[in-house]
């Protein structure tokens, strides 16, 4: 116990290092950090970095940028010592960082050395410089050989605080957090070239890029044309970049890469945005690829939030998650098969197409068509296709005995304008297989498609004021447990909108009286039950999400979509394959169903062979 005042005292130097280092530098992933945002704000062209055991041993750091002369590089170390700031006003930042005490709080925390070599030199002197610093201490310049830039080696973080050392996770996860750090600032700054070592692997190995090559390297997508581009502007604010279909997601959100004004970020107002942007079209727990950059006023935004700036301040934080929603929204409302893959020509098929002549045999069935049709209320504003005459029926059914092979890419007659292609078989009474136009071949599942389509009619008529109902010859009485009726009753006028009317029957019932009439002839029961635990859910963090359309009522919309589609193992006609096909073209979203999963798979000429090993 102390006795008496506490006196307050003035601490050592090197103490005071110690303390900024731990603000600066609290794993190796800060010191890649900081290395390179110097590297890129001295105008390198190209960096290098490399990494042992996971940059708790060594990290090296070395660019051609335009170096230090020997008297910078000699106060480069001490604290609040910068070349970023023209001005006191802490504003108008261009470059990637400011803070002063990142060299000499690296130097603090571990074993610093860095040898740098001006390009416009002095009186004639052109040679490298080199300056060592230890626990904080620092050695005298002297003079060494090296190239133009500077090479900074980075050894044994925190020898100096064991205590922060031993707080460290293993050098795998440590590495992985760096990785990152470098991906991050590599889609910054396209036009520099990256390279990263680690343990004597190489990790990346990035050219000078544009920005979606540069994005489509760091996020892994093999073919650059499955990035959609989005342009966005509003208020002086832009937003430009690629994002990722739906069917493309990951785990985690190690997909996602932000720039608010060239700076990478990890803010959580741009996460919730980008997350609620997919919601209705991505699977629950799975996370959206992206790779946006914002550009906003100076003066409309903070940087100096968090000291690593990963964080931000907006000044108005409404105006810029309207504009990544959407943005983001608009690019993804596009008919299924609007974004192509990377198109091939190759010879036509020739094939005896005897083998699919039961499925084609069925479009003869006018009858199961009309009767799907009246059934399935959202074909009705699709024409079916043109009924096929004699002669191709024939030329269609041709057998195996023919002598001449049919070209089967021409019997079916695929349309440029028909991105998804003409459909040629069904299997499995569930998947409908489809030629595209150029000849790749498509997979759709037919309840996730259909399921799409009709949330989509049920939301639009919900939105124009009410889903069309229609009532029940004879009300149906569903058995409910206590706060599932709760639940019901409480959203009583919200359903009655959707076209859901109920009242309360009994303390252990509901009555039904109606139902939306998209939805065809379904259990009322099981519809009520889902609805129930629909209701009952709340995956949502703000209030105002809970009641929005986009937030629990799409939620009980698809919910009830699912239960109005078309089933595994209903036969479809070709008509009704190909009235499917071109609704699910024209109606946005249609790429994923309500639930998130993909509604068609297109496996290209490059996807066939290597499944068959033929490249």
């Amino acid at each position: 116990m102390f006795e008496g005042p506490l006196r307050v005292r003035r601490l050592p130097e090197n103490v005071v290092n110690k303390i900024a280092a731990g603000e600066v530098i609290e794993r190796p992933a800060a010191v890649v950090k900081e290395l390179v945002e110097n590297a890129i704000d001295a105008g390198a062209t190209r960096i290098d970095v490399t990494l042992e055991k996971g940059g708790i041993e060594r990290i090296i750091v070395t660019d051609n940028g335009y170096g230090m002369l020997p008297e910078d590089l000699a106060i480069a170390v001490d604290r609040h010592c910068t070349s970023k700031l023209h001005d006191e006003t802490l504003v108008n930042i261009e470059t990637l960082g400011f803070r002063g005490e990142a060299l000499p709080s690296i130097g603090a925390a571990a074993r610093l050395c860095i040898t740098s070599r001006c390009r416009e030199t002095k009186q004639g002197a052109d040679e490298a410089w080199r300056i060592r610093v230890e626990g904080g201490v620092q050695t005298t310049l002297e003079p060494t050989a090296g190239a133009y830039g500077t090479h900074i080696v980075v050894e044994d973080l925190f020898f100096a605080t064991p205590a922060r050392r031993k707080f460290l996770k293993s050098p795998k996860v440590e590495g992985r957090h760096a990785e990152m750090v470098v991906r991050r600032l590599a889609f910054a700054r396209p036009h520099i070239a990256f390279r990263l070592i680690m343990d004597g692997r190489e990790i990346l190995a990035l050219p000078e890029q544009d920005l979606q090559a540069r994005a489509a390297a760091l996020l892994d997508i093999e073919h650059v044309e499955n990035l959609m581009p989005i342009s966005e502007e509003r208020m002086g604010m832009v937003l430009s970049g690629v994002i990722c279909p739906p069917s493309l997601h990951r785990a985690t959100a190690s997909g996602q890469l932000m720039l608010v004004n060239d700076r990478p970020v990890m803010d959580p107002l741009l996460r919730t945005a980008i997350r609620v942007a997919y919601r209705r079209v991505i699977e629950a727990g799975r996370y959206p690829i992206v790779a946006l950059t914002l550009s906003v006023p100076s003066q409309r935004v903070d940087v100096n939030v968090h000291p690593a700036k990963t964080e931000l301040r907006f000044a108005d934080e409404a105006d810029v998650r309207s504009l990544v929603i959407g943005g983001i929204q608009r690019v993804l409302a596009c008919g299924a098969g609007s974004r192509q893959q990377t198109p091939f020509s190759f010879s036509p098929i020739k094939s005896r197409v005897g083998y699919i002549s039961s499925a084609v045999g069925s479009i003869s069935r006018v009858s199961e068509s009309r009767f799907f049709q009246e059934q399935h209320a959202v074909f009705d504003s699709i024409p079916t296709e043109t009924p096929v005459d004699d002669k191709r029926l024939d030329r269609r059914l041709i057998t195996e005995s023919s002598e001449e092979p049919i070209d089967l890419l021409h019997s079916i007659e695929c349309e440029r304008e028909k991105p998804l292609g003409m459909a040629v078989a069904q299997i499995l009474e569930t998947y409908v297989l489809t030629v595209a136009p150029d000849g790749s071949l498509i997979v759709v599942d037919q309840h996730a498609a259909h399921e799409r389509l009709t949330h989509e009619r049920l939301r639009e008529q919900f939105l124009c004021g009410r889903v069309s109902a229609q009532r029940l010859l004879v009300p149906d009485v569903v058995n409910l447990s206590r706060a599932g009726i709760e639940q019901l009753l409480t959203c009583q006028v919200m359903l009655e909108r959707l076209g859901v009317e109920i009242e309360i029957f009994g303390k252990e019932s509901i009555l039904v009286r109606a139902l939306p009439s998209l939805l065809g002839t379904i259990e009322a029961s099981d519809l009520l039950r889902d609805l129930a635990d629909e209701l009952a859910r709340d995956e949502h963090t703000t209030p105002d999400e809970m009641i929005a359309l986009d937030g629990r009522l799409d939620t009980v919309i698809a919910r009830m979509a699912c239960h109005g589609s078309i089933r595994a193992g209903r036969k479809l006609t070709i008509e009704e394959m190909n009235a499917l096909l071109r609704q699910m073209e024209a109606m946005p979203y249609a790429g994923t169903c309500s639930h998130g999963r993909p509604t068609w798979i297109k496996f290209t000429r490059n996807d066939l062979e290597k499944m068959f090993s033929r490249r």
